[in-house]
């Protein structure tokens, strides 16, 4: 989901150097390594044996904690395209141990970004099938989140909202569609209750209500919803919302517009993240290998 975290995430591995801690945490303007600008291209091929050795090369040589951060993060994403979910945890947890040794020095940054790398593990997990340890680093990366003190750079329904949704999915994952109803009703209710941070996550409640559907077997919503969230601004080039879609066309019984729509997602999931990772994963056999 490119959630604010998402987004970020994907910003920092965009401008990631390894010469500093300003530009790992912050993702500032320097250019990636040409190391880790290859272990990306590489993850993306399905060569991740690979980019994986590249990736723990720089760990292993890394002298700044914050580029060693940085490049166990991607390595936990080079393990999601191989929908690793164990190993993806492994390395999220090594991220979150360096965030912990930066919360007395810079409190909101720290508790947030632990949030956010949960959060990222435990949809890799979610998208691998392990509802159990999806639903473990959900609550966790709430946790964690909530733990940011004021002056707060993200309010709590923020965390609140991502709870919610996340469980929505794992109850629809598990077949029990009354429970994932109530967690809809309740992102709803969360977005309703503020405003100023429903305007920046509103447009991620049909991609909720849709992924329900789809799991509950319900595909005409399924279909409307996810339509809807693909077309909303700022999700125009998500590729995990039209594979998502095409997986609706599918069992519809609508295989020229799962191919088309398989394609679609293929050719925008070029980003090192639980996006892509997923979609490569997914969308490959579906398009005939590409």
């Amino acid at each position: 989901m490119t959630w604010t975290w998402e987004a970020r995430f994907v910003a920092a591995l965009a401008t990631l150097s390894l010469s500093g801690r300003a530009a790992a945490a912050q993702g500032g303007p320097a250019a990636p390594a040409p190391a880790m600008r290859r272990a990306y291209q590489l993850d993306l091929a399905d060569s991740t044996a690979q980019a994986r050795a590249i990736f723990q090369g720089v760990i292993d040589t890394a002298t700044d904690p914050a580029a060693k951060a940085a490049a166990q993060r991607a390595m936990a994403m080079s393990y999601a395209f191989g929908g690793d979910c164990a190993n993806t945890v492994r390395y999220e947890s090594m991220v979150i141990a360096y965030w912990a040794t930066r919360e007395q020095a810079e409190p909101q940054t720290a508790f947030y970004q632990e949030g956010e790398v949960a959060d990222e593990a435990a949809r890799v997990c979610l998208d691998a099938g392990d509802t159990q340890a999806a639903e473990q680093w959900y609550r966790r990366g709430g946790e964690l989140g909530l733990r940011e003190p004021e002056p707060r750079t993200h309010p709590r329904s923020l965390w609140e909202f991502r709870l919610a949704h996340a469980l929505g999915r794992i109850a629809a994952r598990r077949g029990d569609t009354a429970q994932a109803r109530r967690q809809v009703a309740a992102a709803r209710r969360i977005l309703d209750g503020d405003s100023a941070m429903a305007a920046q996550q509103e447009r991620f409640f049909p991609y909720l209500a849709g992924y329900v559907a789809l799991y509950g077997g319900d595909f005409a919503t399924a279909e409307a919803q996810l339509a809807r969230a693909a077309a909303m601004r700022g999700n125009e080039r998500d590729p995990y919302l039209l594979c998502l879609l095409a997986m609706v066309y599918e069992r519809e019984g609508k295989p020229a517009e799962a191919r088309a729509t398989y394609r679609r997602a293929w050719d925008l999931a070029t980003a090192h993240n639980p996006p892509s990772a997923f979609v490569r994963r997914w969308a490959k056999d579906r398009i005939g290998g590409s």
